[in-house]
């Protein structure tokens, strides 16, 4: 009959995606630097090229690194012969700067994951330095652009998770937020903070309400010969390339007894002519694209183009533009909920992103 794990097994398995295992022994290697201890003697003994230590308890552990040019592979094996109490008070021995060391290179959810474990695990986990990398390099002047005056004894977790919050600014036109598993930026802009032609006149186009917006909005074209929304953006993105997108709906959702449907009666005109999408940056950058909308009653991310920021301690300016502008026939029946910037990475990672 196979071992049952313990709650302190199945935490740290799926925190680190380790396996149980019969190896009794915690094991630490880090670049260039050895040493190796066991309980009756002293836990640290170094050298100046190998670090390895063991720790032997009821609960063991074996944790190792390595470092070969620019990777980092880490693994955890351990097992348990004591029961849950003796498992969970051999974890609160382990030393909780090393548990912090080890928290540095894994991902913010595992990180959160491990700080249930015990007192030890969330006291690693509030490190400052365990946080300083996931932050954006330049969160200082996110800090100031997005709040202004900021509390200073937060700590590195409590920023992180204040960035990972949606924040809205610029009359709640805009809302910016770190992903939580990528720690990286991502921006939105709601259709009210941007430039659209004809949008007072409600012969051509009207703002609903929608529970399918971030913003609880869309503006709504029901007819128009003229097609052109424009708009623009002052920020200080981390460095890094990145990927504007216009997010798009053909037809008029609502809920009819507790389902969703979808109007289609007033699009038309999308198929004769394409859409041209534009985008510019303040440093002289330039792309150019066209495509047809389809797709009725889904909304669809529409890639306008991308752009590079070299200096994130600077603001980067960009502009922007969708267009159809053929006077020869009408368009109609489209919602337009928002433009977003994601990281260029996330067309990798977020199928909704991704559309034929």
């Amino acid at each position: 009959m196979s071992e049952i794990p313990t709650k302190s097994d199945s935490a740290v398995a799926f925190a680190f995606g380790g396996n149980k295992q019969t190896n009794q022994q915690y094991s630490f290697t880090h670049n260039n630097c050895s040493a190796s201890g066991h309980k009756k003697h002293s836990p640290y003994k170094l050298s100046s090229h190998h670090f390895h230590f063991h720790f032997h308890f009821h609960f063991h552990f074996h944790f190792h690194f390595a470092c070969a040019g620019s990777w980092w592979l880490m693994g955890l094996r351990f097992s348990s012969s004591a029961s849950e109490s003796s498992s969970k008070s051999s974890l609160g021995e382990l030393p909780e700067s090393c548990v912090a060391q080890i928290m540095s290179y894994m991902e913010p959810p595992q990180i959160c994951k491990l700080a249930t474990l015990n007192r030890t695990f969330r006291g690693a986990s509030s490190a400052d330095f365990v946080w300083e990398s996931k932050l954006p390099p330049n969160y200082t002047v996110l800090l100031r652009h997005i709040f202004g005056d900021f509390p200073s004894d937060l700590g590195k977790r409590g920023i992180y998770a204040k960035l990972c919050r949606i924040n809205t600014f610029d009359g709640g036109t805009k809302k910016v937020w770190l992903d939580r598993s990528m720690g990286k930026l991502c921006l939105c802009i709601s259709a009210k903070g941007l430039s659209i032609t004809g949008i007072d006149d409600r012969r051509y186009w009207n703002h609903i309400p929608t529970e399918e917006s971030r913003f609880s909005t869309v503006a709504y074209l029901q007819q128009i010969w003229w097609f052109e929304v424009d708009g623009e953006v002052e920020f200080p993105f981390p460095a890094g390339r990145y990927s504007l997108y216009f997010r798009i709906h053909l037809g008029r959702a609502s809920k009819k007894f507790g389902r969703r449907v979808c109007n289609t009666e007033h699009v038309h005109g999308w198929d004769i002519k394409p859409v041209r999408f534009q985008l510019w940056t303040s440093d002289g950058q330039y792309v150019a694209s066209q495509c047809f909308l389809k797709g009725p009653g889904k909304w669809i991310y529409y890639h306008a183009g991308d752009f590079v920021v070299e200096n994130g301690n600077a603001s980067t300016k960009i502009k922007f533009s969708m267009t159809q502008i053929d006077c020869t026939h009408t368009k109609g029946g489209l919602c337009l909920d928002s433009v977003l910037v994601y990281p260029s990475e996330f067309k990798k990672v977020k199928a909704f992103l991704n559309h034929s």
